[in-house]
């Protein structure tokens, strides 16, 4: 399952990446969970969303657009579980999969074009984790550390 969610700087590019996914998504699912307007909407609200969803749904993926994808993926990594990547280049949203095994991509959408964008996602959710050894050790050293931040709450 694939979790779509923007802002309203990223509503335009949002609804782009959704017709493409319609197109090339294959035999994977998507929900938009918001925004469904450009009225103003605290990103940190639908980021959230897609994140807890992602978090919940073993192998599920998201997608979120604000402006420059720097506030998503801010909020969004504030979840367990949540590897988000802000990616403005073709190599970013490979890389973000095949070695970080990242399961949220951020784009934003006054830093990049919508065919850029759609490109992106395509590759973001097309590649695999490569699941090299030490790929695999520096993320369970992520997850380290959110076990550490959970222990003194």
């Amino acid at each position: 399952m694939i979790y779509v969610g923007s802002d309203h700087a990223g509503y335009e590019m949002k609804e782009a990446i959704k017709a493409s996914l319609k197109d090339n998504a294959g035999d994977m699912n998507f929900v938009d969970l918001g925004v469904f307007t450009t009225d103003s909407m605290d990103y940190p609200d639908i980021a959230r969303e897609v994140a807890e969803k992602v978090s919940e749904n073993h192998g599920a993926m998201g997608i979120l657009v604000c402006g420059t994808g720097t506030g998503m993926v801010i909020a969004a990594n504030k979840l367990n579980g949540i590897r988000a990547a802000a990616v403005t280049t073709d190599a970013m949203a490979e890389m973000a999969r095949r070695h970080n095994n990242a399961n949220i991509i951020t784009l934003g959408s006054r830093i990049i074009d919508q065919e850029s964008a759609k490109r992106m996602v395509k590759i973001f959710l097309e590649t695999p984790f490569d699941g090299d050894e030490r790929h695999q050790r520096r993320i369970d050293k992520i997850s380290e550390i959110e076990r550490a931040r959970d222990e003194k709450k």
